[in-house]
């Protein structure tokens, strides 16, 4: 269970790191329409673990790989927007956010089960 104090810092640096995304550095990810759908802090706030959701991209892993690559100067992009408002710029662990595709595979799931319809009862009852 995250601490209130964490449950701000990580919606603060959800944010933050949205806006870089969507705006800063869109052309860095060839116009990859990436979206931050989760922070998760530690609790000393050193840590951020991001969770990124893609659009409009072929290989997500790829895209993730050269994301990993970038994080000093994402986390540099941060810490210009973010300094005034905290002591430490946590460090960045980015995740790929498999939210959708687990959503899709039990729907998929569930369309695929053969639930025979309930039987009638033949009396009626009066």
């Amino acid at each position: 269970m995250e601490s209130t104090r964490q449950l701000k810092f990580s919606s603060l640096i959800q944010r933050e790191l949205g806006q870089i995304f969507q705006q800063d550095i869109k052309g860095m990810f060839k116009n990859a329409f990436i979206t931050v759908t989760t922070v998760r802090m530690s609790p000393d706030l050193g840590l951020a673990k991001v969770y990124l959701s893609f659009m409009l991209v072929q290989d997500k892993e790829e895209m993730l790989e050269n994301i990993e690559e970038q994080t000093g100067a994402i986390r540099n992009l941060l810490a210009k927007k973010i300094k005034n408002q905290v002591r430490v710029i946590p460090e960045l662990h980015f995740f790929l956010d498999d939210t959708q595709e687990y959503a899709d595979k039990i729907d998929s799931l569930l369309d695929s089960l053969d639930i025979p319809p309930a039987e009638e009862d033949s009396e009626e009852t009066n």
